[in-house]
């Protein structure tokens, strides 16, 4: 979150403040229609014989969508055809995605108990593979650091004008956010993951591909939370579709850290996760179809 929102969100208040956020105007509607699409591509009949193809193929296509956000928009049959990801930026970039969602399943155990080595390892898997090979890789940056989204691509405009967070307050707020996710808390899976992908945007703890590595965590919190288990609901292939003027705008609803702000960035993440849960449907009626 913004300085503003950490104040808000990390301060000592409420025991459960995630619970807070689920009661803000409008995402309790959300979280509803959230709950209510997830379970419609779960009951579908192509997932009681075949959810293993649905996952393999969300996870293409999270991967494609999470790419194309931080600047490598390619056709979805591209990034199926293509074998080599390291030869040039905006490849690399794409070779990034698709490793950090074959990852994040692996993580599940390790994240409710330190999100803070799961993030770091997110990180060496999304940066180790993909050029960039320094000390930096796997660790929060240290003051007078740069950051770039995708090294050596040109990027779109950093979602939001906001100043980089500094160092130290990039550790701090790291250590909160560990802390609010390990704590118990009754708030619905939406909002853990609005959170934790919004202050991850935030921060920009790393050196490269922060954008990357924060819906990369949206989707551990969604699948470990139990409520995408078999992770086919996949919010970055919502993200893509609503488009990256939404996404920034949402976003800064999240760095303002007033009530009509966050509501306004959960609710916009329980969209792009029902729209990864129509992708999803697509993908299972196509099977049935035999034509996928």
């Amino acid at each position: 979150m913004s300085t503003t929102a950490s104040d808000a969100s990390f301060a000592p208040r409420p025991e459960d403040p995630l619970l807070a956020l689920a009661s803000l105007p409008g995402v309790p509607d959300a979280v509803d229609s959230v709950r209510k699409a997830v379970d419609r591509v779960y009951s579908h009949r192509v997932m009681r014989r075949r959810s293993n193809e649905v996952t393999s193929e969300a996870a293409l296509r999270a991967a494609r969508g999470s790419a194309a956000l931080s600047g490598a928009d390619w056709a979805l049959e591209e990034v199926r055809r293509r074998s080599d990801f390291g030869s040039e930026a905006e490849a690399r970039t794409v070779g990034a995605a698709l490793r950090l969602n074959a990852e994040a399943g692996q993580l599940l155990s390790i994240w409710g108990q330190s999100p803070l080595r799961v993030l770091a390892r997110l990180h060496l898997v999304a940066a180790g593979g993909a050029g960039v090979t320094d000390e930096t890789v796997g660790r929060p940056r240290l003051a007078g650091e740069p950051v770039v989204e995708a090294p050596g691509s040109e990027v779109p405009e950093p979602l939001t004008k906001a100043p980089l967070p500094e160092a130290d307050e990039v550790a701090g707020r790291l250590e909160g956010l560990s802390r609010l996710v390990i704590a118990p808390s009754r708030a619905p899976a939406l909002v853990a993951a609005a959170v934790v992908h919004g202050e991850l945007l935030a921060l920009r703890p790393f050196g490269s591909y922060n954008g990357l590595v924060a819906r990369a965590a949206e989707r551990v919190v969604l699948i470990g939370s139990g409520l995408d288990p078999k992770s086919v609901c996949p919010a970055e292939v919502g993200h893509a579709e609503l488009g990256r003027t939404a996404y920034a705008a949402a976003f800064d609803g999240y760095l303002s850290g007033t009530q009509e702000g966050m509501a306004a960035w959960i609710t916009h993440c329980g969209r792009a996760i029902e729209l990864g849960v129509r992708e999803s449907t697509a993908v299972c009626e196509a099977l049935q179809r035999g034509a996928a």
